[in-house]
């Protein structure tokens, strides 16, 4: 008998899990990036990211409402556009969250090394391999484990808040030194602040009552980091200004020490490392069950799909992914490009994802849908047109060279993709 995945997993669990992947490397490691572009404005590139993950957030609701399975968006995307825009979508996913989790385990090691003197490489696989034996052991494991690092992530935030506080009102908060097109190239980048509330979908086969809970768990994650995203920017550009974050590779651990001291900074990067810990954690969570959901349907070799006899988790595709992240480590190290060639993963996967809301709602008119996209003409989703196009908006301000190494990665899907099939 075949061993399947246990459903442990409530909403509580699911929309903490969600919240904390949200509230990883991003915020911690790019803030200070983002504002060398949007200046004290870079409040501004947070509303409009989060616009951009609501409205797509909106259609995963929809989706995962009533297809609750593990590897959401394969699923979604082969019943709107068949297998083949299927494979392509979990391809880069699967890639996409591969190069994520490398790179914020380099930023993991960045921080771990300031504090330690260890080396930055070595630091960043041991990380990956640590988390690949905790996922290995078993969700509920691994569930609580991103539960505590979400309750540190928050800490530190409100510690920045808390900083920040007596500062508010004294900046220009409309000052874009870039003008319009730098609040939109902020956003751009920014927007890997926001990834993971997308990964919920993929805990559907482990999360009880699925159809409620996973669309509420989208809902509330992006809703919390939201607040918190345009507080903490707010707030650090008060105690610092632009031009020193967009210089500094620890941003918040130096709000930090400006209001409480060198020893605070020692604490920014003990609770950073956490936060990088438990964003490695969900995005290879995300990725092996993604590649498990493809190989119980067909398209990936059977052997990802296989489930531990005792511990009931997919630990071939754990292992799998997780190999695939200690070799991209090897290869990159640029957290800024690496982010980026992220986003082009994700934005393409968005576009497809609204585009198929709107597909189903034609093609599979009379499935029950718990939840159901609001504002409607015709029975076509508004937010999800808007979905699609401010995806193709963001996808634009990656730049020339993001766009060329993310078809690049698209090339190498098809040609695996045609190497399965034959």
């Amino acid at each position: 008998m075949t061993a399947k995945l246990s459903r442990s997993l409530g909403l509580v669990e699911c929309s903490l899990m969600g919240i904390g992947v949200i509230l990883g490397a991003g915020i911690y490691a790019l803030i200070g990036k983002a504002a060398a572009l949007g200046g004290n404005a870079v409040w501004m590139s947070f509303i409009m990211a989060a616009f951009v993950a609501a409205l797509t957030g909106l259609s995963y609701a929809e989706l995962s409402s009533f297809i609750p399975k593990a590897g959401g968006e394969y699923y979604y995307a082969k019943y709107a556009f068949g297998s083949f825009v299927a494979y392509l979508v979990s391809w880069l996913l699967i890639v996409g969250l591969g190069i994520g989790s490398a790179a914020v385990a380099l930023g993991f090691a960045g921080y771990f090394s300031a504090l330690f003197g260890t080396e930055i490489i070595l630091s960043a696989v041991i990380l990956i391999v640590l988390v690949s034996l905790i996922l290995s052991y078993g969700i509920k494991q691994s569930a609580w484990f991103a539960i505590g690092c979400t309750l540190l992530e928050i800490v530190g935030l409100l510690i920045i808040l808390w900083i920040g506080l007596p500062h508010l009102g004294s900046v220009n908060y409309l000052e874009m030194p870039s003008g319009f097109s730098g609040i939109m190239a902020a956003a751009a980048l920014i927007f890997f602040a926001y990834i993971g509330f997308e990964e919920i979908v993929q805990l559907a086969e482990e999360t009880k009552n699925p159809t409620k809970n996973i669309p509420l768990a989208l809902l509330i994650s992006i809703s919390v980091t939201t607040i918190l995203y345009i507080l903490v920017s707010l707030a650090i550009v008060s105690v610092v200004g632009w031009e020193s974050l967009g210089t500094s590779s620890s941003p918040l651990a130096d709000v930090a020490a400006i209001g409480f001291g060198p020893s605070a900074f020692t604490v920014l990067a003990v609770i950073a490392l956490f936060s990088t810990a438990n964003t490695v954690l969900i995005m290879l969570l995300s990725a092996s069950r993604l590649s498990y959901g493809m190989s119980e349907d067909g398209s990936f070799p059977k052997v990802f799909s296989k489930v531990h006899s005792k511990l009931k988790t997919p630990y071939v595709s754990t292992f799998s992914v997780s190999a695939l992240a200690i070799v991209i480590i090897l290869l990159l190290r640029n957290i800024e490009a690496v982010a980026n060639l992220t986003n082009f993963s994700i934005f393409i996967t968005f576009i497809i994802i609204n585009s198929s809301v709107i597909i189903l709602r034609y093609k599979s008119p009379d499935l029950k849908r718990i939840f159901r996209i609001p504002f409607n003409v015709a029975n076509i989703p508004l937010p999800a047109v808007l979905g699609i196009l401010t995806s193709f908006l963001m996808l634009f301000n990656l730049g020339s060279t993001i766009l060329l190494y993310g078809f690049f990665v698209l090339i190498i899907g098809l040609l695996f993709y045609l190497l399965i099939k034959n």
